[in-house]
């Protein structure tokens, strides 16, 4: 396998909702594995996800988990994830869906570099940014 860079998020307890919203967003196949699938789980998270990956049509692997006990979660805007491209019809989805219940703090309008970009937050405190080029890339 070549190598590849993707996204991994960490959740509190809600890294299955988040991949199965992923899912409806970005489309194609999530694969999880919880905690009691390999073994002993920590109290209360047998059912919650050690590893889940969603791979899509599109070409894109978004990786997601549970944070166990014992371990640091810190949710923050040190990172967001970006979506960029010129299909224009299929950027504005992906916006339309993760902003939807979320909150935009930059809307998808022209901006002054020329491109179609915005800024939101997901329901579940992902950072995403989309830039719609109307240059091929």
């Amino acid at each position: 396998m070549a190598s590849r860079l993707n996204p991994y998020i960490s959740f509190t307890g809600t890294a299955q909702q988040a991949l199965d919203f992923y899912q409806e967003v970005f489309g194609g196949e999530a694969v999880v594995n919880t905690f009691a699938q390999y073994g002993e789980a920590p109290p209360g998270f047998a059912d919650k996800i050690m590893h889940g990956m969603l791979e899509t049509p599109a070409g894109f692997t978004l990786m997601a988990a549970d944070t166990p006990p014992g371990m640091d979660h810190t949710p923050g805007s040190a990172i967001s994830i970006s979506l960029s491209g010129d299909d224009e019809a299929e950027l504005r989805g992906y916006w339309e869906k993760l902003a939807a219940r979320g909150t935009v703090s930059v809307p998808l309008e022209r901006q002054m570099w020329g491109d179609v970009f915005g800024m939101c937050t997901d329901e579940f405190g992902v950072v995403w940014m989309v830039n719609i080029s109307d240059r091929p890339s």
